[in-house]
């Protein structure tokens, strides 16, 4: 039987997105739209990687700065630099999050096959966080557990110590 539910199963739309010279990817489903990057309203206490609320046609969004939660050194917004706006579902309900960027670079679909699991050794970045990597030309887009890298207070980095303060 052929049908849509199968095609969601062999590729995977997702949005390329660059830190530094890090390539990443989330779910194009995820993603409810993308905004030119505009300092979001500071909020005091939160944790470090908190930029603070972001005004979606009215709504506060709670926005990071996802350089930070990843623990890599910030950087002075550019032109590029955008803002995802990531609608994730959780078990009991679902986060509107904005996420700031340091630019994006395509939507792309991927291969089942392409998909490869998380390494557990040798890279920057825990595991868990990783849904999996994908070889492309020249290096590799890293899928990033959306869910699990925005609700956990867990640092992000292999080896970082927790910074984060309960939200």
């Amino acid at each position: 039987m052929s049908g849509q539910g199968e095609l969601q199963v062999d590729e995977l739309q997702v949005v390329e997105f660059g830190l530094g010279s890090e390539v990443f990817a989330v779910p194009v489903q995820l993603v409810r739209e993308i905004l030119d990057y505009a300092p979001p309203a500071h909020v005091p206490n939160g944790p470090s990687y908190f930029a603070g609320l972001t005004d979606v046609r009215g709504q506060g969004v709670p926005t990071v700065d996802l350089r930070r939660r990843l623990g890599l050194e910030a950087v002075e917004p550019t032109l590029a630099t955008r803002i995802l706006i990531l609608d994730i579902l959780l078990p009991d309900r679902r986060l509107t999050l904005g996420v700031v960027i340091d630019r994006v670079l395509s939507v792309s679909s991927y291969n089942a096959a392409q998909i490869e699991p998380a390494p557990d050794i040798g890279v920057r970045w825990k595991s868990q966080y990783i849904t999996g990597v994908v070889r492309r030309e020249s290096d590799f887009a890293v899928i990033i557990d959306a869910a699990r890298i925005f609700t956990t207070q867990e640092p992000a980095m292999a080896g970082e110590e927790s910074q984060l303060i309960e939200a």
